[in-house]
């Protein structure tokens, strides 16, 4: 009987993104104190329901549902929608995936392989979608695959401001792994390998660690 009950408890826990505590815990707790005033006097009432709101919704932006990862050589980093497809002077295809604030926010290995670099490189903060925001804060990732290096950038937006990392350089990574946060959302870029054509096209939506981008 117990089992079962466990077995609930797990189904009915909701999974939330690692690197989201300060911005999580101080709302909940507002919210949660708040909602106590509101017994002694109902003005807080007027604090407590926003309070209450932001932070059902931030259970919602930050949450990490369970995945069973697609089947292809390379799978999507990102929840998100195909803005872009460019070939690269050096020969690759940069697929851009735009995340918005309803996406799922983290982010998976396209490949398996070991990390062989990962670097924050300062910025602006322009919205994902405008055309120069691949100079926004980033942080740039590269991994030795099998198929060889493969980078990858995510990129931070209007309202994303903080990436958060969850490996380092020298880490070995499973396809479709958890790697990485963008908080609320912005945009992840993936550069497929010369001779490697994309599968997927401009407007389609992505689901990381499920959605094959390679054709092949």
């Amino acid at each position: 009987m117990s089992s079962v009950s466990d077995e609930s408890a797990k189904t009915r826990r909701v999974p939330l993104a690692r690197g989201i505590t300060p911005w999580f815990l101080p709302t909940a707790a507002a919210a949660a104190a708040t909602a106590l005033l509101t017994g002694r006097d109902r003005r807080w009432a007027l604090a407590s329901v926003p309070l209450t709101a932001l932070t059902g919704g931030m259970l919602w932006f930050f949450r990490d549902p369970e995945r069973t990862p697609g089947q292809g050589r390379i799978l999507s980093p990102a929840d998100g929608v195909v803005q872009s497809i460019d070939p690269w002077p050096d020969g690759r295809t940069r697929i851009a995936i735009f995340m918005s604030p309803l996406n799922v926010h983290v982010n998976r290995a396209p490949l398996a392989g070991t990390v062989t670099s990962v670097e924050h490189v300062a910025g602006g903060f322009l919205p994902a979608f405008n055309k120069d925001s691949d100079r926004n804060e980033r942080v740039v990732w590269h991994f030795e695959t099998a198929l060889g290096d493969i980078e990858m950038v995510q990129i931070a937006g209007a309202v994303a401001r903080r990436i958060v990392p969850y490996v380092s350089a020298g880490a070995k990574v499973a396809q479709a792994e958890r790697i990485g946060l963008i908080r609320f959302g912005s945009r992840v870029d993936i550069y497929l390998p010369e001779g490697i054509s994309p599968a997927v096209s401009v407007g389609q939506r992505t689901v990381a660690g499920v959605t094959r981008i390679d054709r092949g």
